[in-house]
């Protein structure tokens, strides 16, 4: 298992946040269950989650909010989740201010799954094991590399228009989510995900 001291310099933005919220032990957790160390492979998507909601529950405990089983995911799912309204949004962050957590703080903690495998390769150490892992994790990681570019891009091109006066724009985060739809077993996936995960749900749907 690699360490988080594996490589010099400045601390990554999770190194950080596990440091400030007092989350020890979480980076040994990301790391195993990325590399299946623990069980079955988790990905990076997912493993991003489960970071920020560590984040979210080590807040509200800190507020004193004692929330209860399953509180914790739900709040998650409607500050992040893709099919939830605006309102839905703005009640839960309206929540969580009540509770007496600092809300903005929080979800500017939250990290990318990018960065989670920042983390777990450049300053943990950790890698995959097997010849195909390493082929899967290159794909993976030239498709991240493409999103991020992209976010770079669109990013710099709307705060130029916003600055012209062109556009009318408050603060804003640029999201790249490639879906990948398999039209043989009507599962869809972000495309990092899917190759992660090891394909769609084609080979469960053959087992039944």
């Amino acid at each position: 298992m690699g360490s988080a001291d594996s490589t010099p310099g400045p601390r990554s933005k999770v190194e950080r946040v596990i440091e400030e919220y007092g989350l020890e032990g979480l980076g040994d957790e990301l790391e195993r269950r990325w590399t299946g160390a623990s069980g079955e492979r988790e990905s990076l998507r997912s493993l991003a989650d489960r970071f920020n909601r560590a984040v979210l529950e080590a807040a509200l405990d800190e507020a004193g909010a004692s929330p209860l089983d399953g509180e914790v995911e739900n709040t998650y799912r409607l500050l992040r989740g893709d099919d939830v309204s605006p309102g839905m949004q703005t009640e839960a962050r309206r929540q969580l201010e009540r509770d007496g957590v600092d809300r903005e703080q929080v979800e500017s903690d939250f990290v990318s799954h990018q960065a989670i495998h920042t983390y777990l390769r450049e300053h943990r150490g950790a890698e995959l094991e097997t010849e195909e892992e390493s082929r899967v994790e290159k794909e993976a990681q030239t498709i991240r590399r493409l999103q991020g570019r992209v976010s770079v891009v669109t990013e710099s091109g709307l705060t130029r228009l916003a600055n012209a006066g062109d556009i009318t724009v408050g603060e804003f985060e640029v999201l790249t989510d490639v879906q990948v739809y398999c039209a043989d077993c009507g599962s869809q996936y972000e495309a990092v995900e899917l190759i992660e995960r090891g394909g769609c749900d084609c080979e469960s749907a053959d087992a039944e």
